[in-house]
């Protein structure tokens, strides 16, 4: 086919474009929707076989103002019409970078006060181990199970929720030690203890969060590991979450973090907090560690992005101030970092942010959100209901009521909801449906992604196990 009639074939409207399209793309990227993206406003996508869908995923949390708000698209055009781009390597700073600047450092710890902005969550998690080998002349860095960290060799080495994300791909980046996460649902402890069920719990389906109880399990095995595998003169850094996103929207039992904090003060280790997914408003705060009162969790460095910029490719990361000596000037940098426009455009995701009062609606939407998956709960085989904000995950048992579902059956779900023109995602290893929807999100809308749910989970766990296959 001649390369333009693709867009032949586009304009036709036929239900096929998209495999034709396909055919052109990389094959090693997934897609779960099989419709062309035309336009979109809010919490809506059209697509150019002139249907509306509602976005619970948001493009993975990147759109936190939604789609095409009017003041970041204000925003795009004005800063377009006086300055794209300036290379952060020739220019001292731009006035966008200076006014994102003075937003950044009302909203992060007083503790963070450098910067450092890149273009993907990948690439930021690439330089904050840069930095911490750098810094404390140590190669070791530790991870944890269930981690999603990036896609290149830098990320992808401390990224361990599925394996396909770095199968193939050996030698993967040395001195990268995983330990145990505590993924209560599926404790091994707690399935043995007289009062496991309660124990585990956890608000809207019983006890609080913050009165949810831990074995500690995963601790004790993290200071075995500092004496057994990664002596602490040789760790530079722990990296983590602080809800695994891609691993589950799993929530750290409340004492962990401030665990990791203590063992890395010991040591002298760095604690790298990973907000790409779940940071710039996400769980009802501004970042997802901030859920720990006090300042008994700041990071050394804290990595962002998605939300950050309403969908533009925009990252970068925030240190102590001291951090960088370790690093020769040129040893950071890329062409198109901290450009003008990403950073007019975040000013304005911010600006929205705050101005909204989205922070409040994340937290308001997010307790109807996981109240109504509840509720689905008693009428199918939801195991758990987890996540903090507009980051919530249903995690999906099998009909029978054992803790480990039909392979696929998440997957089905979401095609079931597709058909109904309601987009959701999947996540982790085991059988989990997530929802990031934007910031913006009203209450009607999250009425109807849950009215839209039920009618897909009835179809799937009311269907035969044939039809469960997943294309």
């Amino acid at each position: 086919m001649p390369k333009r009639a693709l867009s032949a074939v586009l304009d036709s409207g036929a239900t096929s474009a998209a495999s034709v399209i396909r055919r052109h793309l990389s094959p090693a990227v997934a897609n779960t929707s099989d419709f062309i993206a035309e336009r979109a406003s809010g919490s809506y996508i059209y697509s150019t076989d002139g249907q509306k869908h509602l976005d619970m995923v948001a493009s993975l949390g990147a759109l936190s103002t939604g789609h095409c708000h009017p003041k970041v698209v204000n925003a795009i055009q004005k800063q377009a019409a006086s300055l794209i781009h300036s290379q952060q390597n020739i220019f001292a700073a731009t006035t966008p970078l200076v006014g994102l600047l003075d937003r950044m450092m009302e909203i992060t710890a007083p503790s963070l006060t450098r910067f450092f902005f890149a273009n993907s969550g990948s690439e930021a998690v690439d330089n904050a181990i840069k930095i911490a080998r750098g810094h404390t002349k140590r190669q070791n860095i530790i991870c944890f199970e269930n981690s999603f960290h990036g896609r290149t060799y830098g990320a992808m080495a401390v990224t361990t929720c599925k394996t396909y994300y770095r199968q193939g791909f050996a030698p993967l980046m040395p001195q990268v030690v995983v330990a145990p996460y505590p993924y209560c649902l599926h404790c091994k402890v707690r399935e043995a203890h007289p009062d496991g069920d309660s124990w585990y719990k956890v608000q809207p389906n019983g006890n609080p969060y913050e009165a949810r109880g831990c074995c500690n399990a995963p601790i004790d095995a993290l200071k075995w590991i500092l004496k057994q595998q990664s002596a602490p003169s040789d760790t530079a850094a722990i990296i983590i979450e602080p809800i695994m996103g891609e691993g589950g929207v799993l929530v750290p039992p409340p004492g962990f973090l401030p665990a990791l904090r203590q063992i890395c003060n010991e040591h002298g280790i760095l604690l790298i907090i990973d907000e790409v997914q779940v940071g710039v408003g996400r769980t009802g705060e501004w970042w997802g560690h901030q859920h720990v009162s006090g300042t008994a969790i700041e990071p050394d460095i804290m990595i962002f992005a998605k939300g950050i910029a309403s969908g533009f490719p925009f990252a970068g990361l925030a240190t102590r101030e001291h951090l960088f000596e370790g690093l020769s000037p040129g040893t950071m940098g890329g062409t198109y970092g901290a450009g003008p426009l990403a950073c007019a455009t975040a000013c304005a995701t911010l600006d929205v942010i705050k101005e909204e009062k989205l922070l409040d609606n994340a937290t308001a939407r997010g307790r109807q959100l996981a109240s109504g998956l509840v509720e689905l709960a008693e009428r199918y085989p939801i195991l758990d209901v987890r996540g903090r904000g507009l980051i919530c995950a249903a995690e999906l048992g099998s009909r029978g009521g054992a803790a480990s579902a039909e392979p696929g059956i998440a997957a089905a779900v979401t095609k079931a909801a597709g058909r109904r023109n309601l987009l959701l995602c999947t996540a982790g290893a085991r059988e989990v449906l997530r929802f990031l929807p934007p910031l913006t999100v009203s209450e009607g809308e999250i009425d109807k992604a849950l009215h839209i749910l039920g009618e897909s989970l009835e179809e799937v766990f009311n269907s035969s196990a044939a039809q469960l296959k997943v294309a």
